[in-house]
């Protein structure tokens, strides 16, 4: 007479399915630790490119205003192009749009005149999460602005007031300029063009 021996193996296949389980849920929270980083980083860019963004077309409106001031000196153009004029602090502006976006400007350079950079931080951290340190966590991001000239023209050496002004090529489009006609004269984004730096 033989003896038959009952194994159960399904109990033991219990704490592997347990494990498995825990070892997947456990990586699904990672991924979304990294998914909530990367929202906050990506938060943090578009804030930085807007705030650059708009100190550099606030930049660039100042010129555009020199540039009309000086519209019957001709002389002076070349300096408003160039940038080489006075110009005030455009920061500001950075500061309202890194605002709107959820974050603060931590650094604004825009001593260069046709360039701005700024460095925005977002306000809300990437917060909790399974990965340790995470939860205070604030990304940083910088962004670059270039001002660049549109118009060329050309003004004689030997003009005389009575002279018309020259001619803009901004971009393609001629303009003749005339201080009688405020409304037939090329706008700042004519006589500018505002873009991220790549």
């Amino acid at each position: 007479m033989s003896v038959r021996r009952v194994h159960g193996d399904s109990g033991q296949a219990f704490p592997i399915y347990i494990t498995v389980v825990a070892g997947l849920l456990f990586l699904a929270l990672v991924y979304l630790a990294v998914g909530q980083a990367a929202v906050n980083r990506s938060g943090a860019q578009t804030a930085a490119d807007a705030a650059a963004l708009a100190a550099a077309q606030s930049r660039r409106d100042h010129l555009a205003g020199l540039w009309l001031q000086s519209l019957k000196d001709p002389a002076g153009w070349e300096d408003v192009f160039d940038g080489k004029v006075d110009h005030s602090s455009s920061c500001w502006r950075a500061d309202q749009l890194a605002a709107q976006n959820d974050g603060h400007v931590q650094m604004c350079d825009d001593s260069e005149p046709l360039r701005v950079r700024v460095e925005v931080q977002t306000n809300k951290p990437v917060g909790d999460s399974v990965v340790p340190g995470t939860k205070d966590i604030r990304s940083t991001k910088s962004a670059t602005a270039v001002i660049e000239p549109l118009c060329t023209f050309d003004v004689p050496g030997n003009r005389n007031e009575d002279a018309p002004l020259p001619e803009l090529t901004c971009n393609g489009r001629v303009w003749a300029p005339n201080p009688e006609d405020s409304g037939n004269l090329p706008g700042p984004d004519d006589l500018f063009d505002v873009h991220l730096a790549g």
